[in-house]
This record gives structure tokens, C-alpha cells and sequence, in this order.
């Protein structure tokens, strides 16, 4: 398999840290679900690299990007700057790939870039919801939290991931979750929030190029799946059975494999 390899680039406001594995083939951008980091790709990317020139990211403020210089960023204001990081890297066209917020920061990111230059879309988990579970999900999903002395905290990050990942997930899935949401504890909510107050309908109408709609089976957002599919003008999907979701984490090599067969055939 490909090595990874690890860099920074310089953006607007600070750098954003990036993985990235592959020496040929064409080119594909990969955004994580929140509050996560490019390390939910680290065992996904040897594996494309063996046919792509893959690059995932770290979501500025996540992982070991810095942070924006407030919580109001939207995300069309998080794309811009991963967009920055891809020309700062001379990357010319490109596929996006994400899952969940990244799903939706893929898609700002091909709906920003000049015609052209995305020639994928990889969108798993497309937050398409109405407005009333926008504001549900706004109002309950991601509370404010801070360490507390008997380290309550600990224990709320284990038992946030059991329940929204599945309680019988491996404990090294749900590891991967846990510490994630404690390392950015102060602001794990602010691309969460972004992305329930996006509404990715519009832009979803005007993506261009082929996506691919790469879900698991019980996703919690798997049933936009079809009406998502129903706004892209070239879409197709392409579901990963009996899995609650996180895809490059659970099976890599399979989501790997089914991204190459998308991109490079």
C-alpha cells in the first residue's frame, strides 16, 4: 500500500493541515464529518492512493487546523479556505469526496471552484433535512460542554458516540469519535452548527459533475439518499450494507475501492 504523508498550507486566516498518499492518477479531495479530522481517512488513504493522488483535510479549527476567528463561519466560508488549500498545493482539477458536513463542504467546494475543475462528486450522508429538523438539530445536537473536575466529560464524549455510532461499534471506532470531541471540546459545535443552518438543495441542483451518493445503509441521513440523487442532474448511488455510517473508518479498503471505480474506473 501507499505511504501517507502529512504537510500544512497557508489560507486566509492561518494553515490547514492535511494527509494525503498517492503519486499518480487523478486527483481527489476528501472532508470529514464533524467533529472529526483527516485522521478518519488514515486507513482509507493507502489504499486510494494505489490509483489517486488523494488529499483529506483538516476542517479549519478541527484536527490540527487552526481555527476560524469566530464561530459564525458558514459553510461556504469553511470551503473557501479548503478550496485556498487546494491551490496552494497546485492541485488544477480535482474530485471532492465528505461525509456528513463534509458531504456539504464537498459540495461548496466543487460549486466554488472555477467550471471544470471538480470533475467527482463523492457525497456520503448529504444533510438534505427540512427546516424544521434544522432547527432541531440545532436546538440538541451539539451542547456546549467544558472539562469538569470529576472529568463528567470523559464519560459524555464515550457514551455521545455509543449512542449516535451504535453502542455496539467497535470500541476503536468509537475511540476515534471520543477523542476527537474532547480535543476541540471548546468548539466542536461550530462547523456542526454551520452545517445544519446550510441548506444544500440549491447547490445540489447546479453540481455539474458525476456524483456518486456513497452511504451506508443506516446512515442517519441514508433515506436523502434518493431525493438527493433526484436534484443532481448525473447522479448515482451506491450503498455499503448493514453499516450505521463512517465509511472510511469501519471499511476502508471497500470505500477506497468504490471511490477508484467512480474516479479512475
Amino acid at each position: 500500500m501507499e505511504s501517507v504523508r502529512r504537510g500544512y498550507v497557508d489560507v486566509g486566516w492561518g494553515q490547514v493541515h492535511y494527509r494525503t498518499s498517492g503519486e499518480r492518477g487523478p486527483v481527489a479531495l476528501f472532508f470529514h464529518e464533524s467533529p472529526l479530522s483527516s485522521m478518519a481517512y488514515e486507513q482509507a488513504l493507502p489504499y486510494l492512493g494505489r490509483r489517486l493522488r488523494a488529499y483529506a483535510f483538516d476542517t479549519p479549527g478541527y484536527g490540527s487546523s487552526d481555527p476560524p476567528p469566530h464561530d459564525r463561519f458558514e459553510i461556504p466560508d469553511y470551503s473557501a479556505m479548503l478550496l485556498q488549500a487546494a491551490d496552494a498545493l497546485g492541485l488544477d482539477t480535482f474530485a471532492v469526496s465528505g461525509v456528513h458536513t463534509g458531504a456539504s463542504l464537498a459540495l461548496e467546494v466543487a460549486l466554488q471552484a472555477e467550471p471544470g475543475r471538480a470533475t467527482h462528486a463523492i457525497l456520503s450522508g448529504v444533510p438534505l433535512m427540512t427546516e424544521e429538523d434544522r432547527r432541531r438539530y440545532l436546538a440538541s445536537w451539539a451542547p456546549s460542554m467544558r472539562p469538569t473536575t470529576q472529568g463528567e466529560h470523559l464519560e459524555w464524549a464515550w457514551q455521545r458516540y455509543q449512542r449516535i455510532w451504535g453502542a455496539d461499534s467497535d470500541p476503536g471506532v468509537l475511540h476515534v469519535g471520543a477523542i476527537h470531541v474532547l480535543s476541540v471540546l471548546d468548539r466542536y459545535q461550530w462547523a456542526y452548527n454551520a452545517a445544519f443552518r446550510y441548506d444544500p438543495e440549491a447547490g445540489l441542483r447546479r453540481l455539474a459533475c458525476p456524483t456518486l451518493l456513497l452511504d451506508a445503509e443506516f446512515d442517519i441521513f441514508a433515506d436523502q439518499d434518493e431525493p438527493a440523487a433526484a436534484l443532481i442532474p448525473d447522479a448515482r448511488i451506491s450503498i455499503i450494507r448493514g453499516l450505521p455510517g463512517q465509511l472510511p473508518i469501519r471499511v476502508p479498503e471497500e470505500y477506497a475501492a468504490r471511490i477508484i471505480r467512480f474516479v479512475a474506473g
